[in-house]
């Protein structure tokens, strides 16, 4: 089941609180997103960094409505379940390269 994200509050650093549909909750550190470059190169600055918002319809964080990351992926991290397995074999999948389901 899809988690989606209700609220997220910056903790500091690349780290930010989310909340979740089902009441859990976690902080997630985006430093290794900063790190990969590419789309997420913009989130490098600080000011760009923090004005990250919760796109209710599509039930992520975004940053300008131009950068988003897979709520199942936010969900996973921030409070350590599995991926759901649709996901962990397309990322097998596509071993060495960039997919959607890597961010």
């Amino acid at each position: 089941m899809i988690r989606d994200l209700v609220a997220a509050t910056y903790r500091g650093g690349y780290r930010i609180e989310l909340e979740f549909d089902d009441g859990q909750r976690g902080i997630v550190d985006f430093t290794k997103y900063v790190e990969r470059g590419g789309i997420f190169e913009r989130l490098r600055n600080m000011e760009f960094f923090r004005g990250f918002s919760v796109n209710k319809e599509l039930g992520t964080l975004t940053w300008a409505d131009e950068i988003d990351i897979a709520p199942e992926t936010l969900y996973a991290e921030a409070t350590g379940v599995a991926l759901p397995e649709w996901m962990e074999s397309k990322v097998s999948d596509t071993a060495g390269r960039h997919s959607r389901s890597d961010c």
